[in-house]
């Protein structure tokens, strides 16, 4: 997401870092750099204009004693990019059941969001349920239906009843012993008075505790009118923004909520369930400059794996063990969370490493047949891959019908994955082997 935006604020601020004396010149050429990157993000001209302003002045002020010129312009730009994206917002569940109303345009995503943010609190231990209200789309019902069931989530529905404040009565008493609610509302093409006054009727009616906006995110430089809009006629309290995987516009989107003052609460980052993310400016933007974002990685490892594989993978690392079945379990646990590229955004400096392309790039079909030669090992092959020659390879491919070059291209996954993280056999990875991954690669820790 953002990704051209991301490396274009990055060569700008490389421009700075290399520069022999940081001047009015430079800072000027900065933010000529900055503009044409959030215009192409598609963020609104204004808020650009505001934006530059802001980061003139600022850099024209001498730096605080102990920081350099670099360092003050670098930081500035970074809170000021914080600071255009708005607070970080925050749902706190203060009652039970807790109302969450969800509103938006027509393909602004919003059911698949409700479904999304279902499986994001029911991961956290909230007891969720879903209610239909989309009376006006074909299918809403159903696909609604479909994505509950598929992040295990209650579903209420009626899809022949078109009155939606009927269909909250009937299912009011079986949500009230939920812990969190989510409602599903109608959409338009556009915000008319017809959606206004249905949105009014049934905010009065469920009293939601929260009313989040879905919103697509290639929608651009028109998103701030449209939040404007809603927020004026909806009291909107959050944003939910859609689709930011696949669009370079994403900032627009973004950028419009620090203008109602309606936080992002969550951005969609792909089409599966778990691809959803909390929105914190301040570490999206790390992210984005490739300074790492550790908490986003903690809550998506939260989403895609289950308790159990978690606390396996951290207790194997802890005692420092590393064999063929670690390997296959935790390629199988890590394809759950996404692309390793991805994943190692994240991860402070880890950015900056040129990581081989076939490392943990593993597909399923893969995976089965590696499952079938590691169950034809003995226990000693697999805790000990080092002893395996042509002999035991051969036995190991005719017991279980896997060719010996895909065994090969295991081993060889094994010992790549092994030598890259410097990891050895019965040795903790502590502080000090951290420190020291970190001077092979050039990271500061």
């Amino acid at each position: 997401m953002l990704d051209k935006f991301g490396s274009s604020i990055k060569n700008a601020l490389k421009k700075v870092a290399s520069s022999i004396f940081v001047d009015t010149k430079v800072i000027d050429e900065l933010v000529k750099d900055l503009q044409r990157a959030l215009i192409e993000a598609d963020v609104d001209l204004e808020l650009v204009y505001e934006l530059s302003e802001k980061i003139r002045e600022r850099a024209r002020q001498d730096p605080k004693p102990g920081i350099s010129k670099r360092e003050q312009v670098i930081t500035i730009v970074h809170e000021e990019l914080s600071n255009l994206l708005g607070e970080k917002g925050e749902i706190k569940i203060s009652r039970k059941p807790y109302k969450i109303m969800f509103i938006g345009l027509y393909v602004s995503g919003k059911t698949t969001s409700i479904s999304k943010a279902a499986l994001y609190f029911s991961k956290r231990g909230y007891k969720v349920c879903v209610i239909g209200l989309d009376t006006h789309r074909a299918a809403a019902m159903q696909q609604l239906e479909q994505l509950a069931e598929k992040a295990k989530i209650t579903a209420f529905t009626d899809r022949e009843e078109k009155n939606p404040s009927r269909i909250w009565s009937r299912y009011k008493e079986k949500a009230s012993k939920f812990d969190i609610v989510i409602v599903d509302t109608a959409g338009r093409h556009t915000l008319d008075a017809e959606l206004v006054k249905e949105i009014k009727d049934l905010r009065q009616e469920i009293k939601p505790d929260e009313i989040i906006l879905s919103l697509q995110a290639e929608i651009g430089q028109a998103a701030r009118r449209l939040v404007e809009e809603f927020h004026k006629n909806c009291s909107i309290t959050g944003i939910f923004i859609t689709k930011m995987d696949g669009t370079a516009k994403g900032g627009g989107a973004l950028a419009a909520a620090a203008v109602t003052k309606a936080p992002v609460l969550f951005i969609g980052t792909g089409e599966k369930l778990q691809d959803i993310e909390t929105f914190d400016p301040t570490s999206f933007i790390s992210r984005l400059l490739g300074m790492g974002d550790l908490q986003t990685l903690l809550e998506k490892t939260k989403l895609s794996l289950d308790k159990e594989e978690v606390e396996s993978i951290e207790k194997r690392l802890e005692e420092g063990k590393f064999t063929l079945t670690d390997l296959y379990e935790q390629l199988k646990a890590m394809r759950k969370m996404g692309p390793l590229s991805k994943l190692t955004e994240m991860i402070p400096g880890f950015s900056q490493i040129r990581i081989p392309e076939n490392l943990l790039q593993v597909q399923e079909e893969k995976l089965e047949k590696w499952k079938y030669a590691l169950e034809s090992m003995t226990k000693k092959e697999l805790e000990n891959p080092e002893i395996l020659d042509s002999s035991r390879m051969s036995r190991i491919s005719r017991g279980s019908f896997v060719p010996i070059s895909e065994i090969r291209e295991m081993i060889k996954q094994y010992r790549l994955v092994k030598k890259f993280f410097g990891i050895t056999k019965g040795k903790k990875l502590g502080k000090r082997e951290l420190e020291k991954m970190a001077k092979k690669f050039r990271i500061a820790i």
